[in-house]
């Protein structure tokens, strides 16, 4: 193959990028300047490729710089937006049809690394103590700064007892652990609730934010007169899982009037979500727990709970996962899974750019290991949940 017919490739898939972001080949939407400044960059992706073709020590690899290349240029707008190769992309749609079982991790992409989210109790990744904040090194031998979530999420995945082998770096270790966790059937748990203080505060945790969670949640709150609950404590912490629209309901739940959260992309339709009085339940006194592994739609309830200043946030910054993507095909087979908006707070702060953090700041301890570093030595005192106690108490039902 020569190599003018090799750069012709890579300027072809450099347009392709191009146009998808731009948003096609007429100048809708797209400023003149915006497209001269676009078209000047390809001829730079050209001039780069020629010095590298001439000059590198060996002739390279035509393909894998320009796969490498268009990984790079989407990674580089967000961590969701993702570039498949024809291959990938085929796995990643043959997945999608197929029923997997998983290891009960919520991943993304932070520090050019996988990112564990948050754990499923009781999955192979809970027994195995993974936690959320851990980094995904590799997967199968294959560093995860060279892949995109999707693909991590793909290959995580497989059939009920198969296994799939990892390193995972973990806060306060040197060295990365070598895990082997078998694929299961991970089901979510059930609403968990628990009531304290002489049952006047009723804790509710959903774990998932899907429509039966939410129904059992609101559901749960409607009983609170009958159960003599006055006060509720909300735990989203490690809270990935969800809808938006269901997110948006729960938030309803507490809030009579005001703004929940808005979706905004430079092609979308902005949507405002504003609270409906027909589907407020309670204004019992109400705090909210969040840590690191609240995610997504719960983000959502979080950022209107404290901004509409219906009740306080407790705990740690959240992950920061809010947006919507969508996928375009291209002449090749390969596919662009691309970030079109994204969900923004009552007073408009992006949660993918800027998380939401809590009002009363409390970082969780961290887990005693025992002497194999693998296996906690002895349960951690929830400082979160003491301190959301506290405030719940001294608030006036």
């Amino acid at each position: 193959m020569s190599k003018s017919f090799n750069r012709t490739v890579l300027a072809v898939s450099v347009v392709l990028i191009l146009i998808a972001l731009l948003g096609g080949f007429g100048p809708a939407g797209v400023s003149a300047s915006q497209s001269d400044g676009a078209y000047r960059q390809m001829g730079v992706y050209e001039e780069v490729l020629h010095k590298i073709q001439t000059d590198y020590v060996t002739d390279p690899n035509i393909q894998n710089v320009t796969t490498g290349a268009l990984h790079g240029l989407l990674e580089s707008l967000d961590p969701d937006s993702s570039y498949l190769t024809q291959a990938e992309y085929s796995s990643y749609v043959e997945h999608r049809h197929e029923g997997v079982a998983q290891v009960g991790m919520d991943v993304s992409k932070r520090y050019g690394y996988g990112s564990v989210i948050s754990i499923i109790p009781g999955s192979p990744a809970d027994k195995a103590h993974v936690e959320d904040g851990d980094l995904i090194e590799a997967i199968g031998g294959h560093s995860t700064r060279e892949m995109s979530v999707a693909m991590i999420r793909l290959l995580l995945e497989g059939k009920p007892g198969t296994t799939v082998s990892f390193e995972l770096v973990r806060p306060r270790k040197s060295e990365p652990d070598q895990l082997t966790l078998t694929r299961a059937s991970v089901t979510p748990p059930s609403l968990f609730q628990q009531q304290y203080e002489n049952s006047s505060i009723l804790y509710l945790k959903p774990v998932v934010l899907t429509k039966e969670r939410v129904d059992e949640t609101i559901a749960r709150l409607r009983e609170m007169p009958k159960s003599g609950n006055k006060k509720v404590l909300l735990d989203l912490r490690d809270v990935a899982e969800g809808d938006s629209e269901e997110g948006v309901r729960l938030a309803n739940a507490f809030l009579q009037s005001g703004t929940i959260g808005s979706l905004q992309g430079q092609t979308v339709p902005t949507q405002t979500f504003n609270a409906e009085s027909s589907k407020f339940v309670t204004s019992a006194p109400l705090v909210v727990l969040v840590n690191h592994g609240t995610a997504g739609a719960a983000e959502l309830v979080a950022a209107a709970i404290l901004e509409d200043k219906r009740g306080d946030l407790v705990g740690d910054r959240t992950f920061g996962e809010g947006a919507e993507q969508k996928t375009f095909t291209l002449p090749d087979g390969s596919a662009l899974m691309l970030t079109v908006a994204k969900y923004e707070s009552p007073s408009g702060k992006k949660i993918e750019d800027e998380a939401v953090t809590p009002n009363i700041a409390v970082s969780q301890n961290p887990a005693v290991l025992a002497e194999d570093e693998s296996t906690p030595q002895e349960p951690r005192p929830d400082e979160q949940l003491n301190k959301a106690l506290e405030i719940l108490k001294q608030k006036n039902a």
